[in-house]
């Protein structure tokens, strides 16, 4: 099967487009944000309800701003030299791990601010943060990005616009979709999420978040192992490969010490 190359406009208002990567950004965003505030509020009986939609617009507003921010820095040279486009986000441009680390703090502080155990936030969170990434891989789609290797025999695969494909690979059409493995892999990642945070998630606080890291980093540093157009390497290793697996060991960490406590909330933070 060959996937075709989508239009990245999916209107226009007054000859202003709107992108089908803000669409499903937003989407995504507000998926999170809803199932994450149910999650919170059936998991954390006993506790204020409904925290994580009075701290949506600053977990929203961090996490995207976390996520611009890393993927400039992974791109110093070109941003340095345009840096009013360090504003442009319609047309792409986002990282998870920024997301992961600035949305954190956001967490951290709305739980503090609501006076809740941090990790209780961060458990809910977490579970549907993998969620919002299976539907924000497809704003990938529509930006013919976040693809692999050519496939073989070029009989199906993803068709990526030569505009938008590596130069090293720039006479090859049908590229492997790696935004769809992400995104059904991440799929997946939810599904083992939830089970382990409506579990776990009582009694041992602080388990989903570090079960999350674990998880996704896997996740991602297989799919980058297949990937081509990653935003930078170091030598020839992508960074993201490496921020994967110094995740996933503070995820492999973090179980481990929440095992041991074995009680609820072992991070008083």
């Amino acid at each position: 099967m060959i996937i075709p190359a989508p239009s990245s406009v999916a209107f226009t208002i007054f000859n202003f487009p709107i992108y089908w990567y803000g669409i499903i950004l937003a989407t995504a965003i507000l998926v999170s944000i809803i199932v994450g505030n149910k999650f919170f509020n059936v998991i954390n009986v006993g506790f204020k309800k409904d925290v994580i939609i009075s701290c949506a617009p600053l977990i929203i507003i961090s996490g995207i701003i976390g996520a611009r921010l890393y993927f400039c820095m992974l791109n110093p040279s070109y941003y340095l030299n345009h840096p009013l486009e360090i504003l442009d986000i319609r047309q792409g441009g986002l990282s998870i791990h920024g997301a992961i680390f600035l949305g954190v703090l956001a967490l951290i502080y709305s739980a503090k601010k609501n006076n809740v155990p941090v990790m209780r936030v961060l458990d809910s969170m977490s579970c549907v943060t993998i969620l919002g990434q299976a539907i924000g891989r497809w704003g990938n789609y529509f930006n013919s990005e976040a693809y692999g290797f050519p496939v073989a025999g070029q009989h199906w695969g993803v068709f990526i616009p030569e505009s938008r494909r590596v130069a090293e690979y720039i006479n090859y059409s049908l590229f492997h979709p790696t935004f769809l493995y992400e995104s059904i892999l991440d799929l997946f990642g939810f599904v083992i999420l939830s089970i382990i945070l409506f579990k776990f998630g009582r009694k041992f606080s602080g388990i989903p978040f570090f079960a999350y890291l674990t998880l996704y980093s896997l996740i991602r540093f297989f799919i980058e192992r297949v990937r081509i157009d990653s935003a930078l390497n170091i030598g020839v290793v992508p960074i993201a490969e490496i921020m994967s697996i110094i995740l996933f060991v503070s995820g492999i960490v973090g179980m481990v010490i929440c095992l041991s406590k074995g009680r609820q909330n072992p991070y008083n933070i």
